[in-house]
C-alpha cells in the first residue's frame, strides 16, 4: 500500500525512551514514505495524549522495555481509551511470543521485535496494522448497524439506551423512547416487490434521521420497525413535537422506480419515569403505545399511559403464563369435524386446534393466546406439541376407522422454523401413520411475507409425504403466478366470504371465482366458517368439495370425537 491509500500525510506517534531506537525508526519511516510526520515522546504523558487529539494518527508505536509485559498492557489500555480508532504496534527488544500474543489479545494490531527493524519490514508491519484496524472497525460497524439503512441496529440501540439510562440516573435528565411501525408497508411489499420495499426503508431511514437532534438516536429495530432515543428533554411536549414532525415527514411521497409511494406510520412514545427500569421494559412500553396508535386508527402517535401500562403488564403476564402452560402440560388438542359435500358420508376428517386448560380461567380458545404465542415464538413448541399429540390420537382412531384423516394449522413462525419438517417426520414415524392422511394448513399471509422462502419450506414439508393446504385463502398475499408454484393440494376459503353468502352478491361471486380457480389448478376446495344450512346448500351447488364450521360441529375434545366416531359406527 502506498501513499495514495491515505488522505494527507501519514502520522505516527512513537513512544520510546530509547533515543537510538527512536532516531532509527524516524529515519526508516522517512525512507518508507515521502510524507510522514513522526511525533516522538519518551513516555505516556499529557503531551503524548494531547498529540493524539491534535493530530489524526495513522498508527501508534509503543516501545516496551525488557520484561515490561505488565507495563505494556497498561500502556496499551491507556492508548486504546485515548485513541480507539488508532492502530497500535508493540515494539519489543526480543522476539517474545508470549508478549506478542497477550498484547494482540489486549487490542494491539501487531508486535515487532526491534532486532528485526528494517524499512521493508517496518513498512509491512505498519500497513498490516492499519489495514487490520480498518477491517476490525468495519466488522464492528457491520455488527452494530443495519446493512440496508446504515442506521444502528437493535443491539446498538439497546446498548445506547442502557448508557442513556445510566446517565439519567446520575444527572436526573429526562429521556424517552419512541417506537415507529409502518401502517401499509406489507401492501407495498406485495404490490411492488421486496426490492422496492427495501429501497423505501432505506430512503425513509435517511429522511427520519434528518429530523433528530445531534444527541438523538434512530435505529432500525427490525423489519419495518424503527426506534428512537431522545435524551436531555425539557418536557413531554418536546418529544411530542418531534413525533409530530416525524409522522408528517413519513407521510411525504417517496419516488421509487419512477413511482411515488406513500406510507403512514403509527408511533408509540414511552417517557422514562424511573431510570432504574430495564431497557427492554422501556421498549415494551413504547411498543404497547404504538399498538394503541394502530387501534385508534393508525397514522398517529400515542403516549404510553396507565391504561397502556396495564395492557402491557397483562400481555407480559399472559406471555409468562403461556410459557408455563407449555412446561406444565396445560395444553390440549380439540378436533373440529369436516364433511364432504359431494356425497353424504360420516365424519372422516377433523381439524386439530390447540386449547389451553388454564388452572384458574378454565378452557381458553386459541384466538385468545395464539397471536401472542406467534409474536413471542412460543408457537413453535406449542405447534410441536399439537403435531405429536394429534398424530398419536389419529393413530388410535385409524385402528378402528382406517379412512380417518387430520388437518393441522401451521403458523408463519412455524413455517420459518428450520426444524418443522423433521418434527413432522419424527411424529409420522412415532405414530406409524400414512403421511397422506395428514394435511398441514399454512395461512396465505405466511406465504405472501416471503414467497421464495415459503416455497422452499413447503417443499421440505411436501417431501415428508403429507398434504398441504393454503388456509384463509382470498385474504390476499398470493399472486396467481406464485400460487401455481406452491406445492399445495387444497385451498381453504376464508370464512369471511362464506359468512357473506346469501347476503352479498359480490362475495358470492368471489367464492365462485375461488372455487373455479382452485379446481382449474387441480386443488381440493374447503369452505371454512359454515354456519347455516343455506350456506351449506349454496356451497354444494357451487361445487365446493368440503365444509366445516359451527353448523357441522364445533371443536371438541379427543374423547368427545371418539364418542362421535363410535356412534357413527354403531
Amino acid at each position: 500500500m502506498g501513499d495514495t491509500a491515505h488522505v494527507g500525510p501519514i502520522r505516527v506517534l512513537l513512544l520510546s525512551r530509547d533515543y537510538a531506537t527512536a532516531r532509527l525508526i524516524d529515519e526508516q519511516l522517512h525512507a518508507i514514505w515521502s510524507r510522514v510526520h513522526v511525533a516522538t515522546h519518551p513516555e505516556w504523558d499529557a503531551a503524548a495524549a494531547q498529540a493524539l487529539v491534535d493530530y489524526p494518527t495513522c498508527c501508534v508505536l509503543l516501545d516496551v522495555a525488557p520484561d515490561g509485559q505488565v507495563d505494556a498492557l497498561n500502556l496499551l489500555e491507556y492508548v486504546r481509551l485515548s485513541a480507539p480508532d488508532a492502530p497500535i504496534v508493540i515494539l519489543t527488544d526480543t522476539e517474545d511470543e508470549a508478549l506478542a500474543v497477550s498484547t494482540v489479545k489486549a487490542g494491539a494490531q501487531d508486535c515487532l521485535a526491534k532486532c528485526r527493524l528494517a524499512p521493508i519490514l517496518l513498512r509491512r508491519t505498519l500497513v498490516h496494522a492499519i489495514e487490520r484496524k480498518r477491517a476490525e472497525a468495519e466488522l464492528a460497524h457491520l455488527a452494530l448497524h443495519d446493512q440496508l439503512t446504515g442506521l444502528p441496529n437493535r443491539a446498538l440501540f439497546l446498548d445506547r439506551l442502557g448508557v442513556a439510562l445510566e446517565r439519567s440516573r446520575r444527572s436526573g435528565s429526562q429521556l424517552a423512547v419512541m417506537f415507529l411501525d409502518f401502517d401499509n408497508f406489507k401492501e407495498i411489499n406485495d404490490s411492488r416487490g421486496h426490492a422496492a420495499g427495501d429501497r423505501l426503508l432505506a430512503a425513509l431511514g435517511g429522511r427520519l434521521s434528518t429530523h433528530l437532534r445531534p444527541m438523538d438516536t434512530v435505529a432500525r429495530f427490525g423489519g419495518d420497525e424503527f426506534t428512537f432515543l431522545f435524551e436531555d428533554l425539557t418536557s413531554e411536549r418536546e418529544v411530542v413535537l418531534i413525533a409530530d414532525r416525524i409522522c408528517e415527514a413519513a407521510r411525504q411521497p417517496i419516488e421509487i422506480d419512477g413511482l411515488e409511494l406513500t406510507v403512514t406510520v403509527s408511533v408509540g412514545i414511552a417517557m422514562v419515569a424511573d431510570p432504574n427500569v430495564a431497557p427492554e421494559i422501556v421498549i415494551r412500553e413504547a411498543d404497547a403505545a404504538m399498538y394503541r396508535a394502530k387501534e385508534h386508527g393508525r397514522s398517529r402517535f400515542e403516549l404510553f399511559d396507565e391504561d397502556s401500562r396495564r395492557r402491557a403488564l397483562a400481555r407480559l403476564e399472559l406471555e409468562t403464563a403461556i410459557r408455563q402452560a407449555v412446561e406444565h402440560r396445560e395444553l390440549t388438542v380439540h378436533y373440529q369435524p369436516r364433511i364432504a359435500l359431494h356425497r353424504f358420508t360420516d365424519v372422516t376428517w377433523v381439524d386439530a386446534h390447540v386449547y389451553w386448560q388454564h388452572p384458574g380461567r378454565g378452557l381458553i380458545a386459541p384466538a385468545e393466546f395464539m397471536s401472542l404465542a406467534e409474536d413471542t415464538g412460543m408457537v413453535v413448541p406449542i405447534g410441536r406439541f399439537a403435531i405429536e399429540h394429534a398424530l398419536a390420537q389419529l393413530a388410535t382412531w385409524r385402528a378402528s376407522k382406517p379412512d380417518m384423516r387430520l388437518s393441522l394449522p401451521i403458523s408463519a413462525r412455524q413455517l420459518r422454523d428450520g426444524k418443522l419438517a423433521s418434527v413432522v417426520s419424527d411424529a409420522l414415524r412415532a405414530s406409524e401413520i400414512d403421511p397422506g392422511a395428514i394435511c398441514l394448513e399454512i395461512p396465505e399471509s405466511a406465504v405472501g411475507e416471503d414467497p421464495d422462502a415459503a416455497i422452499a419450506a413447503l417443499g421440505a414439508l411436501k417431501a415428508t409425504g403429507v398434504r398441504l393446504a393454503l388456509s384463509n385463502f382470498g385474504s390476499g398475499g398470493s399472486s396467481l403466478s406464485r400460487l401455481r408454484e406452491l406445492p399445495i393440494d387444497v385451498l381453504k376459503i376464508n370464512g369471511a366470504f362464506i359468512r357473506a353468502l346469501g347476503e352479498s352478491e359480490e362475495d358470492a361471486s368471489i367464492v365462485v371465482a375461488l372455487i373455479e380457480l382452485g379446481h382449474a389448478l387441480g386443488l381440493g376446495i374447503v369452505a371454512d366458517g359454515v354456519e347455516t344450512e343455506a350456506q351449506l346448500e349454496q356451497l354444494r351447488e357451487l361445487g365446493c368439495d368440503a365444509a366445516q364450521g359451527g353448523l357441522i360441529g364445533p371443536p371438541v375434545t379427543g374423547e368427545q370425537t371418539q364418542a362421535l366416531l363410535v356412534a357413527e359406527v354403531a
